[in-house]
């Protein structure tokens, strides 16, 4: 046996069986490039949260939010996409699970600062 057939390298998609999906990633779209809709965020090509007010500062290489909502399935710690824009969400003001005033809204994010890493792969 040569010594690359012994060697079995996993990502991390083939270590997640069925039982631990979320039942939510099965009914998340799946975007093929150049179909991004304007106030989706992404993440892996699905969408995971909608954004509201955004407002892109350049001088500080920045993008504030003034809500994102249905972010349940949006993983914070890692990058995501919006517009053309690659970021990494830094700040939030406030969190919510539900919005007693919007419950269709799921987990809602105000007052968000996300640091432009770059520019999406086209």
């Amino acid at each position: 046996m040569r010594v690359a057939e012994r060697i079995h390298i996993r990502s991390k998609y083939h270590t997640v069986n069925e039982e631990t999906k979320s039942p939510v990633s099965e009914t998340v779209p799946v975007v093929r490039a150049g179909h991004y809709e304007e106030n989706a965020i992404y993440q892996d090509g699905k969408i995971v949260a909608r954004a509201e007010g955004a407002d892109i500062r350049w001088d500080s290489r920045e993008i504030h939010f003034a809500e994102i909502s249905n972010s349940d399935t949006l993983v914070l710690p890692e990058e995501c996409e919006y517009q053309k824009y690659r970021l990494m969400i830094q700040r939030i003001e406030y969190a919510s699970r539900i919005d007693q005033n919007a419950p269709g809204k799921g987990r809602v994010l105000r007052g968000v600062v996300a640091e432009v890493l770059g520019f999406r792969e086209q």
